[in-house]
């Protein structure tokens, strides 16, 4: 520990920091699909050092061209070019850096280790506490009792005792140790077939490079054979071209402690962040937690934030326009009545429901809050607390009724599906849908991590709201909503239906003014009702079916728990990470492929690249397969039947994806996994809720490919499905150049991924590890595709094109993504950004071409009166269940309405299944 009476000061290896966190962070994106694990992960880490309380702290950087290069062409030949989606996050880590007052500081010709060495002896000298955070060995030679390495993963700290545990030599040998040994990853050669254990012990001996060198000069014989200077050792330090770069990797390893630095230690010292700045680049990167963090830190004075949206700022409680909400509590039946005559002469209103549950499909209606005018809202309690006035729950739900399913009534409110899954738990339901501010800010700025009313009062109205919490409380302390007092309740009520009916009004403005009202129209507000009636239909389960599939899974993980510890020759915990590391990497020595802060890391990606050389890893990856199987669904799902209906009653969200794909949560259906045998039989437990019904599942076939071809207007793609082929046996004909007729199996799965791997923009790399063939041939195929098809080149030209020309990438509706990042010119593979705006239109057309045959399904099914329903949506699929003598003609609606929902310059073609079970019908 620091020595709390001396200053401390930190030193961060910023570009090895940069890279620990792009390579350990899975990628992220932010609201303009830019890259930001890096920035994410970097930002974390300086925060965390910051909590450390260092009193001065500096991140040096390179200085362009070093002067090692110079000297030694291969110096560092190896390292492999920064990553397109890293150079891209490198000027917000520095801006993010400079929003915390840290300096960046460089040298030219001089590396970051250098400015490190130097600031650590100088600080030294003036009195600092020192800790280097950096993984690099060069600077293990400037150590000290004043000056540590620090590792951020670990937390540890390397000085003199632990360098001498470790090395077996002093900070002064470090750099005559690595004039021996050499460093792969700088690609200094030290001396061939000199270790680590070889190198300690020649040191230990005569000193230094120096000392070792001279006793080693008479000849292979002068220096004493031990266990490991063997002949082989003692003949390479004799020769004279080995002694040459022995003395080069000692001076390349050497660092300058003599620089004459831009700085002062005043410039290094802890200064208070500039929350403004922080919170303008935590916004454009969609870091929610921070930016709440900076905006609550920020200055008083209201100042506009520029976002994917925009972001507005103002002080907590002020309104726009400075005026008082008017929270009118209605709890008289003469009230209610006045209540009811103004309400019948409202063309529109918002209508927000106050709960006894987040669960739509098991809450009750505690209150209801409406409003028609700014700043004035009403609140009819339908149950409060013991003692305090209600009206009746039943009248107030008949009185409501006729105005609810009046067309000539529009209904507003953000997430308005909530209240309409709750109306139809209550028996009522609502003829017109009018604006979901939530859904509209969705269209406006799908890339935002959040669209809750809070976050859109605050980027549209200057609004902060309330909190739930400061209402119900949180904890084991939390009330339910009809325990809290009915004047807390109304002003509660009150704000959220004010700030809704708000901006439904200004949503509406902003969708009209970027010509995003007739999606919203068409394909968005329609589908809000189709949903709400979904939910609360939900889907029957056959519990005993996943009963017998759990202890199938049970008998089958215990099997397997055997199988491994029989192949590691001994009993050992098969759940636990740390005695499977020993496991594979000491006990069966198998390769180290990547590395975590907690060891050698063990996830799927490594576990499939160490299958092939043991049998174990794959054993481990089905036990894990089969143990996340169980858990997530199989003895998951039972637990969430509704008790009433006997039915699950998952959440279909439509602001969630970035593409205008739905998803679905609690549970989330969209995700049971198919690829294994055990994951599809999931889908037996799913059944018609009603006897002698079935299922019906209608998917759209190949749905992205036809939008490829669509777009492209390639010959040959275009050709493949006007005339029914089997497109990636086409595709694999053609890139193979063998007849239809002869293409294999596997030519057929080559060009079905390559097919998928150009419309997720997926790299040479990415396709190798797919197919587990090398990068060239995996280029190989890539190439033969584009050259093969090339109007799906010129398409991603254009595509990409379009979109750094107008900042959004846009679906066949007009669905739009905002992406930043794309680089000048394509040049063959995709970057984060571009794979992200080129998926967008793709994906997302696929997207809306889905929400529009639920409108028209759903549509024709009502306009009939056929009683089938709609229960699912999944990717490209729908699922319903239909009485059994219906489903003929129910299969003959759903084909015509999902094959017409739009027009292609291919034709579109629906796949139909029917089953007793969801399994059977695919």
């Amino acid at each position: 520990m620091a020595d709390p009476e001396r200053k401390l000061l930190y030193l961060i290896d910023t570009y090895s920091l940069v890279f620990q966190n792009y390579h350990g962070i899975p990628m992220m994106t932010g609201p303009k699909g830019q890259p930001t694990n890096a920035v994410f992960g970097f930002t974390r880490d300086l925060r965390a050092l910051l909590d450390r309380k260092p009193s001065h702290l500096v991140m040096c950087l390179e200085g362009g061209k070093t002067d090692r290069s110079t000297q030694f062409e291969a110096y560092k030949a190896t390292r492999k070019e920064t990553p397109d989606d890293l150079q891209t996050q490198i000027p917000l880590i520095l801006e993010m850096a400079a929003g915390h007052g840290v300096p960046c500081v460089s040298f030219p010709g001089q590396e970051a280790d250098d400015v490190m060495a130097t600031l650590a002896v100088k600080g030294a000298a003036a009195g600092f506490e020192v800790r280097i955070v950096t993984t690099d060995k060069d600077a293990r030679q400037v150590v000290s009792e004043s000056i540590r390495l620090f590792n951020c993963r670990s937390g540890k700290t390397i000085g003199p005792e632990e360098l001498l545990e470790e090395w077996g030599v002093r900070p002064d040998q470090v750099t005559d140790f690595q004039g021996l040994v050499g460093d792969t990853s700088d690609n200094i050669p030290g001396v061939p077939k000199v270790g680590p254990k070889a190198a300690t012990e020649l040191l230990t001996r005569y000193g230094t490079l120096e000392g070792v060198l001279e006793a080693a000069a008479p000849g292979p014989d002068a220096i004493e054979k031990s266990r490991v200077l063997n002949k082989t050792v003692r003949a390479n330090l004799a020769d004279p071209e080995h002694r040459k770069n022995a003395v080069l990797s000692k001076e390349l390893a050497t660092l300058r402690t003599d620089l004459e630095l831009p700085m002062t230690w005043e410039d290094a010292e802890i200064s208070v962040p500039d929350h403004d700045r922080l919170l303008t680049l935590y916004t454009e990167l969609g870091f929610k937690r921070l930016s709440e963090e900076a905006r609550d830190n920020s200055s008083d004075a209201p100042k506009q934030i520029t976002g994917a949206g925009g972001y507005v700022r103002r002080k907590r409680g002020e309104q726009d326009d400075g005026a008082k909400l008017d929270a009118i509590l209605v709890d008289t039946p003469e009230k209610f009545d006045a209540f009811l005559d103004d309400l019948r002469e409202q063309p529109a209103f918002c209508l927000d429901l106050e709960t006894t549950s987040t669960d739509a499909s098991r809450a009750d209606i505690v209150g209801w809050a409406v409003c028609w005018e700014d700043h004035k809202a009403y609140y009819i309690p339908v149950n409060a607390p013991e003692g305090t006035p209600a009206l009746e729950p039943i009248a107030v739900l008949e009185a409501m009724r006729p105005i609810l399913m009046d067309p000539a009534k529009t209904v507003h409110n953000q997430n308005l599906k909530y209240d309409l899954t709750v109306l139809l738990r209550a028996g009522a339901d609502v003829a017109t849908v009018g604006v979901d501010p939530m859904v509209a800010d969705y269209l406006l700025a799908a890339g935002e991590r959040s669209h809750s009313l809070d976050a859109l009062a605050r980027r549209h109205l200057d609004r902060r709201t309330t909190p739930i919490s400061d209402l119900i409380g949180k904890g084991k302390d939390q009330k339910l909503m009809f325990e809290v007092e009915v004047e807390e309740v109304t002003a509660y009520a009150a704000e959220d239906a004010d700030v809704a009916w708000q901006l439904a009004k200004l949503m509406r403005e902003k969708l009209e003014a970027e010509h995003l009202w007739e999606l919203y129209e068409t394909a968005e507000r329609p589908l809000i009702p189709i949903l709400a009636h979904m939910e609360h239909t939900g889907i029957a389960l056959d519990v005993p079916e996943l009963e017998r599939q759990s202890a199938e899974i049970t008998a089958r993980l215990e099997q397997l728990e055997a199988e491994i510890q029989d192949l590691a020759g001994r009993e050992f915990n098969v759940r636990s990470n740390k005695q499977l590391q020993v496991v594979l990497f000491e006990e069966l020595g198998l390769p180290i492929v990547k590395r975590t802060k907690t060891g050698p890391s063990t996830d799927a990606e490594v576990l499939e690249k160490l299958a092939p050389k043991h049998p174990l890893p794959a054993k481990v990856q089905e036990h894990r397969g089969l143990t996340k199987l169980q858990g997530t669904y199989v003895d998951a799902l039972p637990k969430l039947v509704h008790p009433d209906t006997g039915r699950i009653h998952c959440s279909f969200n439509q602001v969630v994806t970035s593409t205008g794909r739905l998803s679905s949560s609690d549970p989330n259906l969209q995700n049971i996994p198919i690829r294994t045998e055990e994951g599809r039989r999931v889908r037996k437990a799913f059944v018609p809720g009603e006897p002698g019904w079935k299922l019906l599942a209608a998917d759209y076939s190949q749905i992205e490919l036809r939008f490829l071809a669509h777009y492209s207007g390639d010959a040959a793609l275009v050709d493949a499905f006007t005339e029914d082929r089997d497109v990636h046996a086409s595709v694999a004909a053609e890139i193979f150049g063998v007849p239809l007729d002869e293409v294999t199996k596997e030519q057929r799965a080559i060009a079905k991924t390559t097919n998928f791997g150009v419309i997720y923009g997926q790299s040479s790399y990415g396709l190798s590890a797919t197919l587990g063939i090398p990068q060239d041939e995996a280029q190989t195929f890539i190439d033969a595709y584009l050259a093969t098809y090339p109007g799906v080149r010129t398409l991603i030209e254009k595509t990409l094109s379009n979109v750094r020309n107008s900042g959004y990438a846009y679906t066949i509706l007009g669905r739009r993504r905002e992406v930043t990042g794309l680089r000048p010119k394509y040049i063959g593979q995709m970057n984060l950004a571009e794979r992200t705006a080129f998926n967008a239109v793709i994906q997302g057309s696929a997207a809306d071409l889905i929400k529009l045959a639920m409108i028209a399904v759903s549509n024709r099914l009502s306009q009939e009166g056929h009683p089938a329903r709609l229960l699912l949506q999944i990717h490209d699929e729908l699922l319903f269940e239909t009485p059994a003598d219906r489903v003929d003609d129910l299969a003959a609606l759903v084909t015509e309405e999902m094959t017409a929902a739009m027009s292609l310059d291919v034709p579109l073609r629906v796949d139909v299944n029917i089953g007793e079970n969801w399994l059977d019908a695919k």
